[in-house]
């Protein structure tokens, strides 16, 4: 059986993946990767690495999946398979950089008092804004990570990757949601375009966070994938 290895997004962790994992165990090994601890792309790609199996199937969620780009170059051998749901390889802007400099400073300042409940709406599909087990699931994921990982994500200041997506070897799956805020469809384009042979597939009626949304359909179209 393959090894599969699940790279969260922003202030999400391992409980991300409940919902998917159950129609997966059948097709492999599962994994978790801890994106919380470091304060680069790069650093998490290492720290990930250290602890893999020495080869895997990589699926990276949003953050997450600038984080598994970098393995896929960084380890190109060890990486069979690469998933890339709901991300981009856009660099930040000057004034994006700035922004996050300044949550960070004063999360540092004042303590990390969770996600706003704007963040948390802007990531889903309007029809499920009012789901409230949805929204609390979300909000606690980010409670259990707390101040630490929130400095060290929201401080990583993202570098434009297009330019090395080319180097990217594996088959890789490319994932976007009709219904994301929060990535675009440009952005997919722009990595199944850049991407040798990568193939890009679109979740109708779904927002950003497509492994709590609609978890069956993610869980088909990895195993479609994987098999």
């Amino acid at each position: 059986m393959t090894d599969i290895l699940f790279l969260p997004g922003f202030m999400c962790d391992q409980h991300l993946w409940d919902d998917v994992v159950d129609g997966m165990r059948f097709l492999g090994h599962l994994h978790f990767g801890d994106l919380t601890r470091d304060r680069s792309f790069e650093a998490m790609a290492e720290r990930v690495l250290a602890d893999a199996p020495e080869r895997f199937s990589l699926v990276g969620f949003s953050m997450g999946g600038f984080v598994a780009r970098e393995i896929a170059l960084m380890a190109p051998e060890r990486v069979e398979r690469l998933a890339l749901v709901n991300t981009s390889a856009r660099g930040d802007s000057p004034e994006q950089a700035g922004r996050k400099a300044g949550l960070a400073k004063a999360a540092e300042g004042r303590g990390f008092r969770g996600l706003s409940r704007h963040s948390i709406l802007s990531s889903l599909h309007p029809d499920r804004r009012s789901d409230e087990t949805l929204v609390a699931r979300i909000r606690e994921m980010a409670d259990r990570i707390g101040k630490d990982g929130f400095v060290n994500q929201i401080g990583v200041v993202r570098q434009d990757g297009h330019g090395r997506l080319g180097a990217i070897a594996c088959p890789t799956l490319v994932v976007w949601c009709r219904q994301d805020e929060l990535r675009s469809l440009g952005e997919a384009t722009e990595l199944a375009d850049g991407i040798p042979g990568a193939r890009l597939e679109i979740v109708e009626g779904c927002g950003h966070m497509l492994p709590l949304e609609a978890p069956e359909q993610m869980a088909a179209l990895l195993g479609a994938w994987l098999e």
